[in-house]
């Protein structure tokens, strides 16, 4: 059976380094070293091989007949890992992000701002997936999240900004007149609107005013932050929301916020399991960017 084993790559990358510069200390700077470890690198295969690879010359060094064979394959097996690395970044590089993002955030912050984005970032092709699966990165390469930490430890996260939150309602709320001119503790008398997978807003935006946590009393819960919003716009009652979700809303005058917006904690996130893709870098500068505007 042929012997398969090989020796260590960090070897072959000093002893290529020190055949094509000539120099142990020129190796040991291209490859961010000390002399001593190149040196070390080459002696551990000249110890395997049990033959020299280099003949000292003064401070420099010349390969052997050994030597240079060695060289030409590992310059040639160098040569082809990089080409195939290229080639697979090339690839990255021009295939679609699928970004995850709740309905909620898709249909209110990031569809309405896609055309900034393919015109501000034209080389980042997006494909956008709805994602209100419990593991929030199944499936996609990078996912907008509104989340509080601590998160997964496997994720590599770009925090983008705190999240908001506070209640508005709409000028046809048929009370709106009253409702606006009476201080966010009042709004304990009120029946609130809230969605049913985060029945904790209300008592975290009344911490977050100094409020009793219980004082909120949540009359109706809607399955979608969709939902509400749009039972909020209707006139239906007051809604709890982070802020940039109704940023456009309440630009137009379809909705109102007379309380203001209240940071509890939680973190808007750009998270990903890819560390180091160029692509998520860029569109987390873009959103974090995007978010600072509001």
């Amino acid at each position: 059976m042929p012997d398969r084993e090989l020796p260590s790559l960090h070897a072959l990358r000093a002893f290529e380094a020190a055949a094509r510069l000539g120099s142990m200390s020129l190796a040991a700077q291209e490859l961010h070293v000390t002399h001593g470890a190149v040196s070390r690198q080459v002696r551990a295969l000249e110890e395997a091989l049990g033959h020299p690879l280099f003949h000292r010359q003064g401070r420099g060094v010349e390969p052997t007949a050994a030597g240079r064979q060695l060289q030409e394959s590992c310059q040639a097996a160098f040569a082809q890992l990089r080409d195939g690395w290229t080639r697979l970044r090339q690839a990255q590089a021009e295939s679609a992000l699928v970004l995850g993002c709740s309905g909620s955030v898709l249909a209110r912050w990031v569809i309405p701002r896609l055309e900034r984005l393919r015109h501000e970032l034209p080389d980042l092709r997006l494909h956008l997936a709805a994602q209100e699966e419990p593991d929030a990165l199944a499936g996609v390469d990078a996912a907008l999240l509104l989340v509080t930490p601590p998160w997964p430890a496997a994720w590599q996260v770009h925090d983008l900004a705190p999240e908001c939150i506070g209640p508005v309602l709409s000028p046809r709320h048929p009370d709106v007149e009253r409702l606006r001119t009476l201080p966010a503790a009042a709004l304990g008398e009120e029946p609130l609107l809230y969605t049913a997978s985060r029945p904790q807003a209300w008592p975290d935006w009344a911490r977050a005013m100094g409020l009793p946590p219980g004082s909120m009393r949540q009359a109706q819960a809607l399955p979608h932050l969709y939902f509400l919003l749009e039972a909020a716009a209707a006139g239906l009652g007051v809604a709890i929301t982070p802020q940039p979700l109704v940023a456009d809303d309440l630009a137009s005058g379809r909705l109102l916020a007379p309380w203001g917006f209240r940071d509890t904690g939680g973190r808007w996130v750009l998270a990903t399991m890819r560390a180091g893709d160029a692509r998520v870098e860029a569109l987390a500068t873009w959103i974090r960017n995007e978010l600072a505007k509001q």
